[in-house]
């Protein structure tokens, strides 16, 4: 029970691109590739931002509302 030859893994790879297909094997690529940058800009995004302070909007108006009593 060795390693597997380079032939073993020529004959993998022809069946796998029988089985699915270049075109879909690509896709597959290049999703990938687009998950883990995604992935990357999060990360990155993440330790380079600051939380944003909490300011009031300006066009605005905080008012309280008051109980109207019936006297």
């Amino acid at each position: 029970m060795g390693s597997f030859s380079i032939w073993h893994w020529v004959i993998v790879l022809v069946i796998i691109m029988l089985v699915f297909g270049t075109k879909k094997l690509g896709n597959i690529g290049s999703d990938l590739g687009k998950a883990v940058k995604g992935f990357k800009d999060g990360v990155k995004g993440s330790e380079d931002q600051t939380p944003p302070a909490q300011v009031a909007d300006k066009s605005t108006i905080d008012v309280e509302a008051k109980e109207k009593s019936k006297s």
